[in-house]
Parts: C-alpha cells; structure tokens; sequence
C-alpha cells in the first residue's frame, strides 16, 4: 500500500522583476545543490559498493523535480511581467536620452541631429534588411 504524501505547496511567484531574479538565484542555486548531493552520494555508494537507497534517491529526485518545475514557471512569470512593463528597459533609455539631448539642444542642433538619425536609421534598414 502506499503512504499519503500531502499534496504540493502551490507556488507563490514573486510579484516584481527584481522579486523574480532574486528567487531564480536562489532556485539555481538549489538546483545545484540537489544535483550536487545526487552525484556526490552515487559516488560515494559506487566506492563503497553499496547499494542505492530507493528512498532517499525518490525524494532527491522529486526534490530537484519540483525545484525545475518551479524555475519553468519562474520564468514564464517573468516574461509576462517583462512584457506588461510599458515600453520595456530599453525604450524607458531612449526616452530619457532623448529627453537630456533635447534639453542641451537648441532647435537648430536638435533638427540637425533628427534628420542625421533618421538618415542613419534609413540607411540602417536597408544594410540589415
């Protein structure tokens, strides 16, 4: 017969970006342990010549399952919240570039380098295209 194993903890996602990097380190970093653990124990058992411990192998292995299926779904998450941040990391520079250029120019100079932009842009297209 088989023992009740409770069911699985849900997975509570980081709500923020950085929440999100912070948790993938620290899951990578379990991930390597667990995969450390599992190969340093088949050695030492192999020199040994022991055999496997079913038991301990099974929670090991389901350890680092549920560590991966974590991570898969840490990573979608993040894509979502990369995707639902307006403009993205780098439209949010360009703006802001443009926003200090702006400012240190005056309109002769600030035409002058639109129309040289938006040559090389033209240009651009055509070279990669």
């Amino acid at each position: 017969m088989h023992e009740h194993v409770p069911a699985a903890t849900p997975i509570r996602l980081p709500s923020t970006l950085q929440g999100c990097r912070e948790r993938l380190a620290a899951l990578q970093d379990e991930i390597a342990s667990i995969r450390i653990q599992i190969a340093t124990t088949d050695i030492r058992r192999q020199t040994e010549k022991k055999s496997l411990d079913a038991t301990w192998f099974h929670r090991a292995k389901t350890a680092l399952r549920l560590k991966l299926q974590e991570l898969a779904q840490l990573t979608a998450h993040m894509a979502k919240l990369n995707a639902a941040e307006p403009g993205g990391h780098r439209e949010r520079f360009k703006d802001a570039l443009i926003e200090v250029l702006r400012a240190d120019c005056d309109d002769e100079r600030w035409q002058s380098a639109v129309t040289r932009a938006r040559e090389l842009h033209a240009k651009q297209g055509v070279q990669h295209g």
